[in-house]
């Protein structure tokens, strides 16, 4: 999800370019009451369940709308500065002022920068996350897969599996 904040107001943007400001209120507030003029945040939305797990289900099947949050893990632009040349880690840093003090509907996502991926992966699987995302030091940013970033994801979570056995449904009828 893309939060975009313009002198028109803040938009949330899906990878597919759909308008979802409405479907998540919580974080278009949060994303309203930050200190800037301008500003392109790239982050994940998520629900969590009971347990303050993120849930992929209760956020594709829409319920909890009010609780849904972005985890922000990268910023593109601020007050019209195009930060996408700048390295990962200084675009990271300028990330952590802008949100210094966040409200409700936006999360940091820190770096685990101390320890190994394979270790933040397993952890993450037991967890029963989706996956981790791994990018490169000093990399520029830049839409789209590229070598600079990684997703790993857990063949055991549910929307892993789902999203196999869609994939696998739509390989058989072709």
């Amino acid at each position: 999800m893309m939060v975009r904040r313009a002198p028109a107001g803040v938009r949330l943007l899906t990878r597919n370019g759909h308008d979802w400001t409405s479907r998540f209120p919580l974080i278009a507030e949060a994303a309203g009451a930050l200190r800037a003029r301008s500003f392109l945040i790239d982050g994940e939305a998520v629900a969590c369940d009971e347990d303050g797990l993120p849930s992929f289900d209760r956020l594709r099947y829409r319920r909890g709308d009010g609780a849904v949050f972005l985890y922000a893990f990268d910023l593109i632009e601020l007050n019209g500065e195009d930060l996408r040349r700048q390295p990962l880690e200084v675009r990271k840093a300028v990330l952590v002022k802008l949100l210094r003090q966040p409200k409700p509907g936006l999360q940091l996502n820190e770096h685990a920068d101390d320890l190994p991926g394979d270790i933040v992966f397993r952890h993450a699987c037991k967890l029963g996350f989706e996956g981790i995302v791994s990018k490169r030091l000093g990399s520029p940013y830049r839409s789209g897969r590229s070598r600079d970033w990684l997703k790993l994801k857990n063949p055991a979570a549910p929307a892993v599996k789902r999203e196999a056995e869609e994939d696998w449904g739509r390989e058989k009828w072709r």
